[in-house]
Formats: C-alpha cells, structure tokens, sequence
C-alpha cells in the first residue's frame, strides 16, 4: 500500500482527499503545519508528499526546501496543491524540487488522484531503467 503524506492545514479538504484516497488504497497521514509535515517526512517515510504552501508554522517552500535538502528525503515525489497561481511561485516550486504543481481551483479530487497515480507510474519507470 502506498504511504502519501498531506501537508494541509484546511482540514475539511484533508478530510475529503483522505476518504477517496483510502478508497482507493492509498494509506493518507495527515499533517496541518509545516513543521508536523517535516516530521512525519522523517518518521513515516512517505511514498509521496502532497504539499500546500500557504500552512501555519513553516511555509511550504520552506518544507519543500528541507525536504530536497534532506538525503533521505530528497527522493520523495512532492505535489504541490495550493491556491497560489502566481508564476513567480510555480517557478520557485518546480526550482525547489517540486515534481508537479496544482492550483486546487483548477482541479477535482479525482483529477488530484490522477495525477498522483502518475507521479507513481513515472518513479516506477525510472526505477526499472536504473
């Protein structure tokens, strides 16, 4: 079962993606501040981390940052979900490590989903030519 870490402090939206996740056989931890995110990163060895950037604590560039400056951690797809459309900050993202960037206005819950059973797919294809 893959392990995907969500970094989101609105917890009616962490609600709603962990009850289709679970669905669909993805275990979902959940953590509501940057700081909690980078924690349970640490502790949980996630698969994948879908990350906010607007969160209480720490920042999401500040996470993602850690994150790709962490060895261990450093290899673990990160989804950017947030409000923030600005090109400077979808720049700063995909510059930081961040492997795909969605503003949740734009996308369903099954769309997120989608997208994440990609991001799986890439790291398995990648993981069978090396």
């Amino acid at each position: 079962m893959k392990k995907i870490l969500f970094v989101e402090d609105e917890i009616r939206f962490q609600k709603m993606i962990e009850d289709l996740f679970r669905v669909e056989g993805f275990e979902l931890l959940s953590a509501y501040d940057g700081e909690s995110g980078l924690r349970m990163a640490r502790e949980k060895s996630p698969d994948l981390i879908l990350l906010d950037l607007i969160l209480p604590k720490r920042n999401g560039f500040e996470v993602l940052e850690e994150l790709k400056n962490d060895q261990q951690l450093s290899k673990i797809p990160v989804i950017i979900l947030t409000n923030l459309e600005g090109v400077r900050d979808v720049e700063r993202a995909f510059s930081l490590g961040a492997r795909t960037y969605l503003v949740k206005a734009n996308y369903s819950v099954s769309d997120i989903l989608e997208k994440i059973k990609e991001v799986f797919k890439e790291n398995e294809s990648r993981a069978s030519t090396t």
